[in-house]
């Protein structure tokens, strides 16, 4: 099995506590592993730990293996979206996707394949202080597709999105993997990552549970939110 991205024992100490300890998974090609739990369980610093933005303290976080930092087009092997990174409100979606094209050092066609992917073609002349949340969330996956990546790492890829849009994104997700694509994706909305997800991790300064999606709903009663309570109230 090919490996996209590994967690080996993660740590990452934020003064005298960890933000988050021992973190140990893969994302395998061809899979979407959801990242579930609570506000501060420490999602938001594996992702960041995985993509090169904080430095572990213990242990490390690789994708195709090695260090992100050491990739020599990284946007061309790992498409990233996280939270807080915002784009420039007096910017077009085109214009942001061009800048991006250009840091990826890939052609400019893939501009407006993106822009078709993810259904913006017709919004691209517009001002990003004029896109809804949704838009903004889809210019965000735009943004991570521009480099022809093989794996994504995506912080709350639903939020902001309408019905039609969150189905969209479910669908993309499972097209993604069936390609041979990986997904790391983070999320509150369990409801979805039912939908799209191969493998669950969830997360509570360390790791609570980790295992197929169908193992985590069979802990359930068939409901990955069920799960999920169930796995949180026994780590009290």
């Amino acid at each position: 099995m090919t490996i996209h991205a590994s967690f080996e024992q993660f740590s990452k100490k934020r003064g005298t506590r960890f933000a988050v300890e021992g973190l140990t998974f893969d994302v395998p090609a061809g899979q979407v592993v959801g990242l579930i739990g609570p506000n501060g369980a420490g999602k938001s610093t594996a992702l960041a730990g995985l993509t090169g933005l904080v430095e572990a303290t213990s242990g490390r976080a690789t994708v195709f293996g090695v260090d992100y930092r050491s990739l020599r087009r990284p946007a061309g092997r790992v498409g990233v979206n996280l939270d807080g990174m915002d784009v420039e409100p007096g910017l077009t979606g085109r214009r942001h996707l061009q800048i991006c094209q250009l840091a990826a050092g890939v052609d400019s066609d893939n501009v407006e394949r993106v822009l078709e992917q993810v259904d913006l073609a017709g919004e691209a002349n517009k001002k990003v202080r004029d896109y809804s949340l949704g838009m903004k969330q889809r210019l965000g996956i735009a943004s991570a597709l521009v480099g022809n990546p093989q794996l994504l790492v995506l912080d709350e890829p639903a939020n902001g999105l309408d019905p039609e849009g969150i189905q969209w994104l479910r669908r993309f997700l499972r097209e993604f993997a069936a390609a041979g694509g990986s997904a790391l994706v983070s999320s509150h909305q369990l409801m979805e990552l039912e939908q799209v997800a191969d493998q669950v991790v969830i997360l509570k300064q360390t790791v609570l549970f980790r295992g197929t999606l169908e193992e985590a709903k069979t802990l359930g009663g068939g409901s990955l939110e069920a799960a999920y309570f169930k796995i949180l109230a026994g780590a009290q």
